[in-house]
């Protein structure tokens, strides 16, 4: 328990500690940095294919992109418990014998 709460603080402080070192930063995505790198370096350069749809707003960007991670994390998350599940039913199952 102890090791789980000392494991989160560090999650907590990695996330909030270059909010306050780099103070009215601009932490941008690495997208705009390529599209950027890429003009500067072929400007001629002309992209494959154009998105289907764009969304109205960058909020709704990015709460479609933390909807995708937490629907992936679910995903992820219920079949890691599933395989824990069945394996702790295993070596129970293996005690019994």
């Amino acid at each position: 328990m102890k090791k789980n709460l000392v494991l989160i603080l560090i999650v907590v402080l990695l996330a909030v500690f270059p909010l306050f070192i780099q103070k009215g930063a601009e932490f941008g995505g690495a997208d705009g940095k390529a599209e950027s790198e890429i003009g500067n370096i072929a400007p001629d350069y002309e992209p494959w294919f154009s998105s289907i749809w764009e969304p109205p707003s960058g909020e709704i960007e990015s709460l479609l992109f933390s909807l995708q991670a937490a629907i992936g994390a679910g995903f992820i998350g219920y079949f890691v418990g599933l395989n824990k599940g069945k394996h702790k039913k295993f070596t129970q199952k293996r005690k019994e014998e």
